[in-house]
C-alpha cells in the first residue's frame, strides 16, 4: 500500500484549527509507515463548509475511488448527516460507476457510507478512523488499535480478531496540553456469550445502532428515513439472511429505553429472524453495560440465536477492525473471530 486518502464524509472537524496538533501527529504516523497521505479537496474545509456542501463531500469520495493512485480511503471522523450525500452518489449511479477495489475504513455515522458501498457491491472495513485513532494524543496509537491498523495497511485485510486485555476510559481533554498523555486503562474480560451456541458463522454487516435506527426513526433529520428509503439503502430482510449483525453504541450513551426501541424496530423489520448471530461492541466507558445486555436478551427474544458482547469495536477504546462481506466464524469459547481469505 502506498497512498491513503482522507475524506470528511460527515463532520468537517478535521479542518478546524483546534485539532491541528492532532492532525499533524496523525500525518507523521502515517508517513512513518512509508505512506503518502492525501487529503481530498474538501476534507479540510472545516465544520461550516462541510456541513453546507454535501455535494463536495460526495465529490471527494467519488474522486478517491476513481484515482488509481489511491489505495485506501480513510474517513476523518463520524458525525450525523452523511445520508445527505445520497442524491449525489445514487441519482445517476455515480457511486456504482466510480467504485473500485480499494480499502474503505470508518465507523460511527460512516455506517451509512458502509451501507452505500454494500449496495454497490464493495466489501468494506469497520471500526477505526483517522482523527480518533491514528491521531490518538498518546505517544503511540493504542497498542491493540495499532495492531489491527498495521495489519490492514500491510496485508490489505484482517485475518483474526481476539479480545483486548484492557479497555480505556474515553479521553475528555483533546487540547495541546494533552499531547503525549496516556489514557486510564482497566483490565478487560474478553468476549461474552449471552445466548445461543458459542460458534457460528456468516458475513458481518451493521455498525452504530443509532445510525441504523435513524433509517426508521431519525432523532436529527426528518428527511433521513425518507431519503434512505428513496434510494433503497437499508438492506432487505433477504440480504440479512445468514449474516451476522454487528451493533455498537455511540458516545451519546444511548438511553436503555431508546436502545430497546431500536431493537424492537429491527425485530419488527425481520432482521433477527434472518441473521445467524449478533455481535455487540463494548459501550464507551462501560455505560449501561448491564442494561444493554438485558435488553438484547429480552427484546430479541430468541434464546437459540447467538449473541456475543464485549467486542472491541466502535466507539469504545481500543478498537479492532472488522471486515464486512467476508465470511467470519465467531468462537466465543476460543475467544476468536476468524475471517476467510
Amino acid at each position: 500500500m502506498k497512498t491513503i486518502a482522507v475524506v470528511s464524509l460527515s463532520r468537517g472537524l478535521l479542518g478546524e484549527s483546534k485539532v491541528k496538533h492532532e492532525l499533524e501527529k496523525g500525518v507523521k504516523r502515517l508517513e512513518d509507515y512509508g505512506l503518502e497521505v492525501r487529503f481530498m479537496p474538501h476534507a479540510l474545509k472545516g465544520l461550516k463548509y462541510v456541513q453546507e456542501h454535501p455535494e463536495d463531500r460526495a465529490a471527494d469520495l467519488l474522486e478517491a475511488f476513481r484515482d488509481p493512485k489511491i489505495d485506501m480511503i480513510l474517513c476523518a471522523i463520524g458525525g450525523n448527516d452523511t445520508y445527505r450525500l445520497l442524491p449525489y452518489l445514487f441519482e445517476n449511479d455515480e457511486l456504482k460507476n466510480a467504485v473500485s477495489e480499494k480499502i474503505f475504513l470508518g465507523f460511527s455515522d460512516t455506517t451509512v457510507n458502509h451501507l452505500m458501498l454494500h449496495k454497490v457491491g464493495l466489501n468494506t472495513f469497520y471500526g477505526q478512523a483517522f482523527l480518533p485513532d491514528v491521531c490518538e494524543l498518546d505517544r503511540e496509537m493504542l497498542p491493540y488499535t495499532k495492531k489491527y491498523f498495521e495489519e490492514l495497511i500491510t496485508t490489505g485485510t484482517i485475518r483474526e480478531i481476539t479480545p483486548s486485555d484492557v479497555w480505556y476510559e474515553s479521553r475528555t481533554d483533546f487540547s495541546v496540553s494533552a499531547i503525549d498523555t496516556p489514557l486510564i486503562s482497566h483490565p478487560d474480560c474478553g468476549f461474552e456469550l449471552l445466548t445461543g451456541a458459542p460458534r457460528f458463522s456468516g458475513k458481518i454487516l451493521g455498525g452504530c445502532i443509532e445510525s441504523l435506527y435513524d433509517f426508521f426513526h431519525s432523532q436529527y433529520y426528518d428527511d433521513l428515513p425518507e431519503l434512505c428509503a428513496k434510494y433503497d439503502l437499508f438492506p432487505s430482510v433477504e440480504d440479512w439472511r445468514g449474516r451476522i449483525l454487528l451493533l455498537e453504541s455511540s458516545e451519546l450513551y444511548m438511553p436503555p429505553e431508546d436502545f430497546r426501541d431500536a431493537l424492537r424496530c429491527f425485530k419488527s423489520y425481520g432482521i433477527f429472524d434472518a441473521v445467524s448471530g449478533v455481535l455487540f461492541g463494548k459501550p464507551m466507558d462501560r455505560k449501561y453495560v448491564s442494561e444493554y445486555k438485558q435488553a438484547l436478551i429480552e427484546e430479541i427474544g430468541k434464546p437459540e440465536l447467538p449473541i456475543v458482547c464485549n467486542i472491541n469495536i466502535g466507539h469504545a477504546l481500543p478498537r479492532c477492525i472488522i471486515p464486512f462481506g467476508v465470511t467470519a466464524t465467531v468462537d466465543a469459547e476460543k475467544q476468536t473471530i476468524t475471517f476467510e481469505e
